[in-house]
């Protein structure tokens, strides 16, 4: 479905709709790195645009901890009740979108974990080797070392002063050289733009998230049409 389409990489949307309808303003494949929804103020029209670009074959999104989060809630799972998810539970909840909550669960359940096309790895929170072998687990699953890396990144183990993990980037001294992965989840930019690193294996990633829902913007990048790697390579 992918394979030789040029493509936009779009980083996490958080609610903003608004930005959301630029980035899928085009003939390019969008693939959307998670995170969908939360804090920004119209997350289930946001999905609901995601559904749009999926049944249209124009998109697809990986899975984020946020979405991950929310079809959690909508399962009936017992959660914390912090104010970004009770407010998204509350919009997919409105008799109004009916029409978006009931497949709700079958399009978070089938978003990947991760995708792997040549030498590019779409990813939310963070890469491990293992994801250029092995195919991504069930994103709504038993939260395995490898699903926590796609979803969370890696983590020092301890907590910030706001609340949140401490995150730490030694994976991306991993990534092999000549590819690069995309990913969103940790929010390194200082100017608006994508932040890039590269690792000491010589790989590069690029973080894109930039904000969009929490006072920032959404940021998009354009690639080339992307073949798979043949196999063996």
């Amino acid at each position: 479905m992918i394979g030789g389409r040029r493509i936009r990489i779009v980083g996490d949307v958080h609610g903003d709709l608004h930005a959301f309808r630029h980035a899928a303003a085009t003939d390019r494949f969008l693939i959307q790195l998670g995170d969908l929804v939360d804090y920004g103020p119209d997350s289930v029209g946001t999905f609901r645009l995601m559904q749009q670009l999926i049944d249209e074959r124009r998109g697809l999104f990986v899975l984020g901890n946020h979405d991950r989060k929310l079809a959690r809630a909508l399962h009936g799972r017992k959660m914390r009740r912090d104010p970004p998810l009770m407010e998204t539970l509350a919009q997919f909840l409105a008799p109004e979108n009916e029409d978006v909550r009931l497949r709700a669960i079958d399009d978070l359940s089938m978003a990947p974990a991760w995708i792997v096309l040549g030498k590019y790895v779409f990813v939310h929170g963070g890469f491990h080797v293992r994801m250029l072998d092995e195919a991504p687990p069930p994103g709504l699953g038993t939260v395995t070392p490898l699903l926590s890396r796609a979803l969370f990144g890696e983590t020092t183990g301890r907590m910030q002063k706001d609340g949140y993990p401490e995150r730490r980037l030694n994976w991306v001294d991993h990534i092999p050289a000549g590819y690069t992965v995309y990913c969103g989840h940790d929010r390194r930019s200082t100017d608006g733009r994508p932040w890039v690193r590269t690792g000491r294996a010589g790989g590069t990633a690029i973080f894109t998230d930039t904000g969009a829902g929490k006072g920032g913007h959404l940021a998009w990048i354009d690639l080339p049409g992307i073949e798979p790697a043949p196999a063996g390579a």
